[in-house]
Parts: C-alpha cells; sequence; structure tokens
C-alpha cells in the first residue's frame, strides 16, 4: 500500500482469509449443511477486508475492494469511507441476483468465488449499491470450458461467464426494479470504475472519440448461452428472460457490435 500509494495507484484486493475457506465450495449456511458441501463462511471475506481498510486508512493509500459479498463486508466499508479511508468498492451482477439457493441441484455455473450469499446479504448488496457505499459494479468475468464445469461440484473450477448477462442483469435487478436510475446504473458500469483506478472517465460530447454502447431498455429475451461471444458458456441464468440489453458497440468510432453479434 505505501508504495502503490507512492505510485499513485490503487490496490486492488481480492479478500479472502483462506485458512478459513480452504476445502470451501459455497456460501456456508443451511444449504451448504442440506446439500453436505463444505462452506466458506462470511468471516473468510470480512476478516481479510476488515484488515485492508484498516491498512488503507493507516497508510492514506487507495484501496479497491473486488466483488463484495456480505453484509459485514458492506458495514466495514460503509463504516471505513466515513473514517476517511481511501476505500472503493464493486459488487458482481451475480452477487446482487442470486443466492446460495441457486446451489440446490449441484449446477456447477453457481460456484464462485466469493461465493453466493445469503438472501440478507444480497439485499445488503443492493443497499449498498443504492447509497453509494459501493462505486462500481464489475462483471467478474471468468470463462470456463464446459469439459471443467462438467464434473463434481467440489471439483468444478470458480467462475461465472459474465460480461454478457452484466448489463441485462443491472438493468432487470436493479433498474427495472427502482432500485437505481439509469444514470446511476450506468456511472456504477462506466465513471465508477475509471475512478476507483485513478482515470479520467470518459464522455459523450462532440467532437470526442465515440466509445458507446447502445441499448435497448425494453428488450425481454431469454439468456441464451450457446449465442454467447465468449468461448465460456458457464452461466446460472441460462434460460432466463431479462429485460434491457445492449444492442451495438462502437469501440474508437468504429461500430464493432450490430444486432447484437461482432
Amino acid at each position: 500500500l505505501l508504495y502503490a500509494k507512492a505510485l499513485g495507484i490503487t490496490v486492488i484486493s481480492h479478500s479472502e482469509d483462506s485458512s478459513l475457506s480452504a476445502g470451501g465450495a459455497m456460501n456456508e449456511g443451511y444449504y451448504s449443511t442440506v446439500l453436505g458441501l463444505r462452506g466458506i463462511p462470511a468471516a473468510a471475506e470480512e476478516i481479510m477486508l476488515a484488515r485492508d481498510c484498516l491498512l488503507a486508512e493507516a497508510t492514506g493509500a487507495r484501496l479497491h475492494v473486488a466483488h463484495v459479498s456480505t453484509a459485514g463486508s458492506v458495514s466495514i466499508i460503509r463504516e471505513a469511507k466515513a473514517r476517511g479511508a481511501r476505500v472503493t468498492c464493486e459488487a458482481t451482477p451475480h452477487h446482487f441476483s442470486l443466492t446460495d439457493k441457486a446451489v440446490v441441484g449441484y449446477n456447477t455455473s453457481t460456484k464462485v468465488n466469493p461465493p453466493l450469499r445469503s438472501e440478507g446479504d444480497v439485499e445488503a448488496v443492493i443497499e449498498g449499491l443504492k447509497d453509494g457505499t459501493i462505486e462500481v459494479i464489475a462483471s467478474d468475468h471468468a470463462p470456463h470450458t464446459m469439459e471443467a464445469k462438467s464434473v463434481e461440484f467440489d471439483y468444478a473450477p470458480f467462475g461465472i461467464s459474465g460480461i454478457e448477462t452484466m448489463l441485462p442483469l443491472v438493468s432487470t435487478k436493479l433498474v427495472h426494479q427502482g432500485h437505481l436510475s439509469w444514470m446511476q446504473a450506468i456511472t456504477k458500469l462506466t465513471a465508477g470504475p475509471a475512478k476507483a483506478l485513478g482515470l479520467v472517465p470518459g464522455g459523450i460530447k462532440e467532437g470526442s472519440e465515440a466509445n458507446l454502447t447502445i441499448i435497448d431498455p425494453e428488450l425481454e429475451k431469454p439468456v441464451d448461452v450457446k449465442s454467447f461471444q465468449s468461448k465460456g458458456k458457464n452461466s446460472p441464468f441460462a434460460g432466463q428472460i431479462l429485460k434491457g440489453w445492449p444492442v451495438a458497440t462502437i469501440c474508437r468510432g468504429i461500430a464493432v457490435v450490430k444486432n447484437e453479434r461482432l
């Protein structure tokens, strides 16, 4: 943190006490007991997060916390900010859209790190997004082959192919549910990440380079993993009907996606 401060860069933290999470496959709780899977307690995330926030406060360095998943973590970050710590953080679509109940059936597409948490944790993450404690929404895109995921739950790798469902999940679960406005949601997807990394956010203005995503906020369709451009098809949202999809992308003034195809 001290070296990063001297260089003017942000440290990104994956908060996990491996001595508490070792061997775990999902959130520690009711469903891990029912399913007979070893659980990862919320404390595994919160202990390391508390340490990092205290060190960020002590050093004055910039800290960004990746994929916040528990109510305790949201509370720790909120308190650290109130004390003046230079801490930012992010949430992922799967952590505000799914609970550990989704693991029932041993669908390995629900195996992520940090794991899907309880309903109370999901509510706390959404509240953190609403009150500004969480400034960033990140896809946490972690594609895997179907072969790697088509094994027993304990042996499957952690990760969701999340890049192509990120925007429609934000739209469906946050904007259309009334938790965030479109402007708030877009800010957390664009300017929020840039500011967390100490970068200058882009903008839409005459004469500037066109880096734009065109969104149809009313477009409804099911998630079809077979149509994913990513080679990773591992998504727990397969078949779900979501509302609000990107339909075109312009990168550096060139249309790179048209009619939802590269």
